[in-house]
């Protein structure tokens, strides 16, 4: 009887995820599209404009404002700010390169 419960235990703690991360597959309609296209001009995406050099950073922005209006801030967006891995090489002086190198 221990052994069904720890079974039954485990069943729920490894499906719970799962169906934390269950998403609707239903069809998006065309004037569903139209609507988030509508909205995406209106927070200042331009569809079709030519400029593809900011491509993914425009729509992103787009987005985001789009879901800041509707008071959604879980909804992707631009992430800002830079990121750096590691530390800066040491400077190494000129007497050590040459000792190094022999130079």
């Amino acid at each position: 009887m221990k052994s069904l419960i720890q079974a039954v235990v485990v069943a729920v703690a490894i499906s719970a995820p799962l169906a934390s991360f269950a998403q609707s597959n239903a069809p998006v309609t065309r004037a569903q599209v139209r609507a988030e296209l509508a909205q995406l001009e209106k927070a200042g995406y331009r569809v079709g404009d030519g400029d593809n050099t900011h491509y993914p950073e425009g729509i992103q922005a787009a987005e985001a404002r789009v879901a800041a209006a509707n008071g959604n801030t879980a909804y992707g967006g631009v992430a800002t700010g830079s990121s750096q891995g590691g530390s800066a090489a040491p400077r190494v002086s000129a007497s050590d390169w040459n000792a190094m190198y022999g130079h």
